[in-house]
C-alpha cells in the first residue's frame, strides 16, 4: 500500500491552480469536470508519476470551521519537502507570498509556514 493522492481543501480551484502552479511550481496532472467542481490534481515536476495533490473544493460545511481553527492556531494543513527552505523562503517572499513563520530549525528539520491564499497554512520542510 502507498499514498496515491492527498488533498488540500481550497476555496477556489482556479485561484488555487494559479497559486500552486505559478507560484509554488507544481504542474497540473489531471483535470476532470465534475459538475461545478473538478477532479484537479497536481504533481511535483521532479516526480510527474509521484503522489498527486488534489485541489479539493472546501464546500462541505465542516471544512470551513476546521480550516479556520487550524489557521487561528497557526497549524499547517500539510507539509511539502524542499531541498533548501532558506532559498525557497526567499524565492517565495520575492514572489509576494505571505509567511506566518520564517525558517526555523526544529530538531532534524528546518521549516517555514506560508499562507496558500486559499484558506490554508502550508509548511515547507527540509531534512537536515
Amino acid at each position: 500500500m502507498r499514498i496515491w493522492v492527498t488533498s488540500v481543501p481550497v476555496d477556489d480551484q482556479d485561484k488555487a491552480l494559479r497559486f500552486y502552479t505559478s507560484v509554488l511550481g507544481f504542474v497540473k496532472k489531471t483535470e476532470v469536470p465534475l459538475g461545478e467542481a473538478r477532479w484537479l490534481t497536481l504533481v511535483s515536476p521532479e516526480e510527474p508519476d509521484g503522489v498527486e495533490l488534489l485541489l479539493e473544493p472546501d464546500g462541505h460545511p465542516a471544512v470551513q470551521p476546521f480550516k479556520q481553527a487550524l489557521v487561528e492556531d497557526g497549524i499547517p494543513f500539510t507539509s511539502f519537502e524542499v531541498k533548501d527552505v532558506g532559498a525557497e523562503y526567499q524565492r517565495l517572499l520575492d514572489a509576494g507570498v505571505r509567511f506566518t513563520q520564517p525558517p526555523v530549525e526544529m530538531g532534524p528539520v528546518i521549516t517555514a509556514v506560508l499562507d496558500d491564499t486559499c484558506g490554508n497554512l502550508i509548511q515547507l520542510a527540509q531534512r537536515k
